[in-house]
Formats: C-alpha cells, sequence, structure tokens
C-alpha cells in the first residue's frame, strides 16, 4: 500500500503538490478536496476574465494543450482522486484522520492520511460597515463572482460601479469594469496613495494619474461608511467619509484585501504566526510534522526585512507546491523566503516592484535613501522606445539595495528590469553592484548604458552628497505654495512656454550656456534645477556646487516625471 497523501484546497497549491507527487511516487495514494465545484483554475486571470481580455472561463482552468482540470482530468492524466464539493471540517492529529463533509448530501466521512497538505488560500475581506453583504455587493475571490458580474454587465444592468480597496485586485477589476464595458467607475481607498502596501509614492501616483486619465474617479484618503440599497431595482447608494460625498450605483466590489483562511488549522492546534498565517518552516512544514501547508494561507520569511509576512501570489503558491511533494516524497528541498516580486497591468501601464517600499523600510529600521530616473527602455533613438520610469531604494549606511519600483508603457521592459533585481535582492546586493550590473544590450531592447545602471549610478550620486534631490510631486507642491524659483537647463524652445507662464520665477539657461551665464544666477536664491529626465540638471547642480552655489534641488526624473504625475503643469 502507498502512502496516504491528502489535500485540501484545490485550486494552485494543491494541484501542484498532487501533480508533482505522482510523478515522484506513482504508488502513492493522492486524495485532492476543494468545497468548490470548479479547481485548477488561474484566480489572478479573473479580473482578465471579467474585462473581456479572456472570451472563454474555462480558459481558466485549461492546461496548454486545452484539456479542462476537471476530476475525470485529474483521474484519468494524474491519477489523483479528486473531490469536489467536500469541505474539511476537522483534523484529528493523533489519530491522522479529516473529517470531511459531502456539502450536496450533508454526509460525513473520515479520510486517513500519513501526510497531510493544507492549502485552504484565502478569503476576501468584507470590511465591518453596514450594507457590505447585500446581493449586489461582490468580491472577486471565485469564478462564481467573476461570473455573476459579467452576466450582469453584458446583459446591460451595470452602468456605474463602486471599487473599494486600491490594491492589486482593486485597480486589476477598475480598468475591467472601465476600459472595456465602459462603466463609470469610482475606486475608493483609506490611504493617501494606490497600492499602498506595493509601491512608494512616487511611482503610485503615475498609476494614480493612469487611472485618472482613463476616466477612473479616484477617491483617496476616503472611508466608506455605509451601504444601502435604493428602491427595488437593486441599485446601491454608497456613502463616505467625504462630507455630502454619496455615490449611487449599480454595484460594489469589495478588494479590501484577502485574510488567510486558518480556522482548521487553528482548531487542530498548529501554530500560527505574528501576521496571522500559518507558520512553516523552510520545508514548509507546520508545527506538526506530518502536515505541511503552503500558498495565500501560510506566512512567509521576507528576505530583504527578516520579518514575517503574508504574500498572496499565485507564483509562490506554485513554487511552494514543488518543495512539498518533494520533501512528502524524501527529498530535502526548502523555501528559504520572498522579496516580495510583483507585477501589474494597467490599463497601457505596466507596473512591477521587488523588495520593501521607503515607508516599509523605515519600520523595519533602516534608513532608506531613494533615486528616481526616467530613461528610455530601449536606446533612445529606437522607434519603439518608451520612457520607464525607475525608484531605486536603498539603505544610506550600508549602501545595501532594499527594493526597486517601475512604470512604463512597454509592460515586459518594467518586469525584465525588475526581475534582475529580484534575484539579486536575496543575495544582499548593495548600490556599486547595480552601478556596474551587466546586461544584454541591443537598441531594440535596451541603451548601451542601461536604465537599471543609471538608477544605481543616480542612487550612488544621492548617497554621496553630489546629488540633492527633491521628488517631482514635492517640486509640484512647493513650487505651488512657496515661491521656489525654477532653474531650466533645457533648450530655449523647450523652456519658452514656461517662462511665458511663470515669468521671472522661471529662469532658462541652456547647459551650454551656463558656465559663461553663471553670473546671472543670484548665489543667495533657492533653485530647482530641471531638464527633460534629470542627468543634465544634474550636472548642472554639480558645476553650481562647485561655484559655491549650495541652496540648489535636483528634480528627480526631470520633466518627464512631473508630466506622467501632472500633464496640466503647462
Amino acid at each position: 500500500m502507498g502512502k496516504r497523501i491528502v489535500i485540501i484546497g484545490a485550486v494552485a497549491l494543491g494541484p501542484k503538490v498532487a501533480c508533482r507527487l505522482r510523478r515522484l511516487d506513482p504508488k502513492a495514494e493522492i486524495t485532492l478536496i476543494d468545497r468548490d465545484n470548479i479547481i485548477s483554475y488561474g484566480g489572478c486571470g479573473i479580473p482578465y476574465y471579467v474585462g473581456g481580455d479572456i472570451n472563454d472561463i474555462e480558459d481558466l482552468y485549461k492546461t496548454t494543450a486545452h484539456a479542462i482540470r476537471d476530476q475525470a482530468f485529474f483521474a484519468d492524466c494524474k491519477g489523483v482522486n479528486v473531490l469536489t464539493r467536500v469541505e474539511a471540517r476537522e483534523i484529528r492529529r493523533r489519530e491522522k484522520r479529516v473529517r470531511i463533509c459531502h456539502l450536496e448530501t450533508g454526509a460525513e466521512e473520515f479520510l486517513d492520511y500519513d501526510k497531510l497538505v493544507l492549502a485552504t488560500g484565502a478569503q476576501a475581506v468584507r470590511p465591518p460597515f453596514p450594507g457590505s453583504g447585500l446581493p449586489r455587493v461582490f468580491t472577486v475571490s471565485d469564478l462564481h463572482d467573476a461570473e455573476t458580474i459579467k452576466g450582469l454587465m453584458a446583459t446591460g444592468k451595470i452602468g456605474t460601479a463602486a471599487v473599494i480597496g486600491a490594491g492589486a485586485i482593486g485597480l486589476e477589476i477598475t480598468e475591467a469594469l472601465t476600459d472595456l464595458w465602459g462603466i463609470e467607475t469610482t475606486l475608493i481607498e483609506m490611504e493617501d496613495q494606490v497600492l499602498p502596501t506595493l509601491l512608494g509614492k512616487c511611482i503610485a501616483r503615475i498609476a494614480a494619474k493612469e487611472l485618472e486619465r482613463h476616466g477612473v474617479n479616484l477617491l483617496l484618503e476616503t472611508k466608506v461608511m455605509e451601504i444601502a440599497e435604493i428602491g427595488e431595482n437593486g441599485r446601491l447608494t454608497v456613502t463616505t467619509s467625504r462630507e455630502g460625498k454619496k455615490l449611487e450605483v449599480d454595484i460594489v466590489v469589495l478588494a479590501a484585501g484577502v485574510r488567510p483562511n486558518t480556522v482548521l488549522a487553528r482548531e487542530a492546534g498548529l501554530a500560527l504566526g505574528t501576521s496571522g498565517g500559518i507558520s512553516v518552516d523552510r520545508r514548509m512544514r507546520t508545527s506538526d510534522p506530518d502536515i505541511y501547508a503552503g500558498g495565500d494561507c501560510v506566512e512567509v520569511r521576507n528576505l530583504i526585512s527578516g520579518e514575517n509576512t503574508l504574500m498572496a501570489l499565485g507564483s509562490l503558491a506554485n513554487r511552494q507546491g514543488r518543495i512539498i511533494a518533494t520533501n512528502i516524497s524524501g527529498g530535502q528541498s526548502h523555501f528559504k523566503g520572498t522579496v516580495g516580486t510583483f507585477c501589474l497591468k494597467l490599463f497601457a501601464l505596466g507596473i512591477s516592484k521587488a523588495g520593501l517600499t521607503y515607508r516599509q523600510a523605515k519600520e523595519t529600521g533602516f534608513d532608506p535613501v531613494y533615486a528616481v530616473v526616467s530613461q528610455a527602455d530601449h536606446a533612445h533613438f529606437y522607434p519603439s522606445s518608451e520612457l520607464l520610469y525607475i525608484a531605486l531604494l536603498a539603505d544610506r549606511k550600508s549602501r545595501k539595495i532594499l527594493g526597486i519600483e517601475a512604470a512604463g508603457k512597454n509592460g515586459d521592459a518594467v518586469k525584465s528590469r525588475v526581475d534582475t533585481i529580484a534575484v539579486l535582492l536575496r543575495h544582499g546586493v548593495d548600490v556599486d553592484e547595480v552601478c556596474s550590473l551587466e546586461t544584454g544590450y541591443a537598441p531594440p531592447f535596451a541603451s548601451a548604458m542601461d536604465v537599471i545602471n543609471n538608477a544605481g549610478n543616480a542612487l550612488d550620486n544621492i548617497l554621496s552628497g553630489s546629488n540633492r534631490p527633491i521628488d517631482a510631486a514635492d517640486f509640484l507642491y512647493e513650487f505651488a505654495h512657496n515661491g521656489t524659483r525654477v532653474l531650466d537647463v533645457r533648450g530655449e524652445k523647450e523652456a519658452a512656454p514656461f517662462k511665458e507662464k511663470y515669468g521671472a520665477r522661471w529662469l532658462n539657461i541652456p547647459q551650454d550656456q551656463l558656465r559663461r551665464r553663471v553670473a546671472e544666477i543670484p548665489v543667495d536664491e533657492a533653485f530647482f534645477l530641471l531638464c527633460d529626465t534629470g542627468p543634465r540638471s544634474y550636472e548642472a547642480q554639480v558645476f553650481l556646487n562647485s561655484q559655491e552655489f549650495a541652496n540648489t534641488r535636483n528634480i528627480q526624473g526631470g520633466f518627464a516625471m512631473i508630466k506622467a504625475i501632472d500633464p496640466n503643469f503647462i
């Protein structure tokens, strides 16, 4: 008789464990259970199904060979026994048994195991305000929700919507509602930026502007107080914390985060971590050596901060599933942790990050410093090049890289730069190594001095004190409220509209004239230095430093960054 393996949960991690186990141990008795009737689907594809990028819902649970991953597929192709519409009710660790309930009939029975795997995932959070459980208030946690929402849209029953929560799911579902279906969508976030746990303010502002550019009504620093039904037609009113601000909408989508499903584990006496997920070791074992867990229900170690955290990503679940199967079969495989690599498509924009944000670094005890650069993702003379915006973060004292964030129109170029740094983050890469990092070069793909190298160079200059920067958004605030002047080192034609609009506050001395016209700049005044993307204004700052000008600030990312976050500045 082969080893008896029971796996609870059949979306991402569970099927991965089952399939690899079968390849490693052809004689094992593998039982995979799930309370749903649809299994082994790409949950991260749900917003793209709702939005119409994916037409057929079955595509989310088909193989690359177009086979549907259902009970018959797992039985015939994988030799795995799958029980759907079955709920695990209790784990009896001493007896090594799981009490299960067949939801269609209510019948209960026990499954015996030698090794048990918890792949119970996470559930969407329903905030505690009144009305969060109304019929037209949805989460997007499974394919059934997705089908319901898409059915309402396809029949013309949704013209307006509110999405609560501007995390990754919130942004993706907002795009889905807005882009194809033309639904008037309001995105509500209680923090002062979008993607508050994933991005720093700089790149988040670019994302926010992309939402607004596509007609999304973005309400930041806003709480939802109540949702109520209007009459009998199913419409809803959303009351917010903004004075007098009520929204009338056809549906509300809750995207306020997820919470790990740990009830089974907790009731079985398994250890939970500080963040609320199941605690596992590097082999993905729980506090019971015969029970493994992975995916959205566990907490993992952040390799930058050293702290344990929740990280609900299908990519991690699949990698952890392979490790669990290897170890159950007698191997010695380890999951060391994560640097939190993430990517997102937002309308025409690709967004990606790895490591810590500025706020997270401060909270962890680092002294973070960051540089922001704007540069073409290909050679600047290549026809398909697009601007790529990168924020690179390091610890001031150790010069250790703590994180990277990027945004740009060519999503593959954005992701590839972040992935490059993500691989190195777990090894403790420092600023100097990024400056000299070797990358592939050809004009259709990159510049001879890649944007990654230049992000490192800019950060090195800031750490050395030769570059005294200011964020583009901080510049816009200072310029609007405090009357500081700008020294624009671009050409006269580029600067002309600004000189006309701002008069004496906008001093234009092109870079090639700066050395001979330096006497025109008042030494005792503060100036913001501006060029197209930052390098020329940095060189101007270095020169002015040598001439005893001590009160200059270089605008990070130059006019390209200003335009990205405030297209109406001029």
